[in-house]
């Protein structure tokens, strides 16, 4: 039992990087119609606003992959903590636009760092037999994030001009959390036999495994680094070619199916909708309420019922959403408390489905030698797909109005489902290790 709790403090401290991670991308929800007001933006500055740091995001998956594989899992997430609460700050002290998008474009740096590294260094640190429950830990804490931030939100709202500031500004004493606790959890057992401080790996595996199975993932581990090469010019190689493949492609319909539209953007679907903004600020933390009570169930049945089942019927419950919200609008009904609850069950199906089971299935099906340099190629892509659609997303709903909005994006929620139906592999039950044979 004790290493069993001790398991679940180093997973939980990891993911606290999830949890500035929802933070960080929801807080913008409340702050977003102020800053519209006291910066006088357009369309496209608003979507801007919104989106800088996703770009940031970008950067950051790009190259904290390469990173942590050089200076291992740990040293970057304290990293990460530190960058948090400088955006956090950052954000608060902004006096126009551009000052605004460079302290988000750092935050984003911090997000597209820990969205690699956190969901990783569960992974590499955890028992096949919870790695599915605690690895989608992170998910819950993201949506832990979010929720916190439309709480926020809500109670600064009504407190001046200066409101905007103060939501952002809250989010320091989280990241000085992340970066305390963070010296308290050890680096991963996998990074450090990769680089050759093999006692210290077993003692690691010792932590939260028996002896015996600490003494067998090690011979794994053994194993699983004698093959093959490192460094980004390994991801040519023709054994990873249907493993990238997968990554790349749920990477790209994870941002396409509209999720992070539906969050950044509630608060504006629902004034669309006929909502007022204070009404809908108070229906937005509603939804953060469904998303972390959803991702409860993923973190209970992942182990349970497995990877590509769940995200097969969550992908068929976002067609099914996605097509409803536009059948509303093309028949004049796009209003009240139908787009709430459509909204509702769509992030339902996303978070006790998709939303877990992708940072946990990416952090599953890499190699040993190169986990952290691939892994860095899914993430990146999905935070371009984030930023592009986020940016966008205002411009299209102002164009093509919500019908045709709504249309377009579940046709990509379409294209998810047989995605994944045809491609994903199941990896319930294995060890890292017996998942590289799996793309053989």
């Amino acid at each position: 039992m004790k290493k069993f709790t001790r398991l679940i403090f180093i997973s939980i401290v990891a993911a606290l990087g999830g949890l500035l991670f929802g933070f960080d991308i929801a807080i913008i929800t409340g702050a977003g119609p102020y800053l519209v007001q006291t910066f006088e933006l357009n369309n496209i500055q608003e979507g801007w606003a919104y989106s800088s740091l996703l770009f940031g995001c970008i950067f950051g998956a790009a190259v904290a992959g390469r990173i942590t594989d050089a200076i291992g899992r740990k040293k970057i997430l304290i990293i990460v903590a530190v960058l948090f609460a400088l955006t956090s700050i950052g954000s608060a002290l902004a006096f126009n636009l551009n000052s605004l998008v460079v302290a988000r474009i750092c935050g984003g740096i911090a997000v597209g760092a820990a969205s690699t590294v956190s969901p990783m260094y569960i992974s590499e640190i955890t028992p096949k037999r919870y790695r599915g429950s605690l690895v989608s830990m992170y998910q819950l804490f993201i949506v832990t994030g979010i929720l916190v931030s439309y709480l926020i939100n809500y109670m600064l709202n009504d407190i001046g001009e200066n409101n905007w500031r103060w939501m952002f500004a809250t989010g320091a004493v989280p990241s000085l959390l992340f970066l305390i606790t963070l010296f308290l959890v050890p680096e991963t057992p996998r990074y450090l036999y990769k680089k050759g401080a093999k006692e210290r790996a077993l003692e690691v595996l010792d932590m939260v495994n028996s002896q015996e199975e600490s003494k067998k993932q090690i011979r794994e581990i053994h194993e699983s680094l004698q093959v093959g090469s490192n460094g980004f010019r390994a991801l040519l190689d023709p054994s990873l070619r249907k493993v990238m493949l997968v990554g790349f492609g749920l990477a790209v319909f994870v941002q396409l199916s509209g999720i992070n539209t539906i969050i950044d953007y509630a608060p504006k679907i629902f004034t669309t909708a006929g909502w007022r903004l204070d009404t809908g600020l108070f229906a937005t933390f509603g939804l953060g309420i469904v998303n972390f009570i959803f991702t409860w169930v993923s973190i209970l049945v992942i182990d349970k019922f497995g990877r590509r089942p769940l995200y097969v019927v969550g992908s068929l419950g976002q067609v099914l959403t996605l097509l409803s919200l536009s059948i509303l609008d093309f028949s004049g009904n796009f209003k009240g408390i139908a787009v709430l609850i459509i909204v509702m069950i769509y992030l339902a199906f996303f978070a006790s489905c998709i939303g877990p089971v992708f940072w946990t299935y990416m952090s599953e099906i890499f190699p040993n030698r190169i986990r952290g340099t691939a892994l860095s190629v899914p993430v990146f892509t999905q935070w371009i797909f984030n930023a592009l659609v986020v940016l966008v997303f205002p411009l299209m709903l102002t164009r093509l109005q919500s019908s045709y909005t709504f249309l377009i994006i579940f046709m990509m929620a379409a294209g998810q489902l047989l995605f994944a139906w045809k491609y994903m592999q199941e990896t319930k039950g294995k060890s890292l290790e017996e998942i590289e044979g799996l793309w053989e």
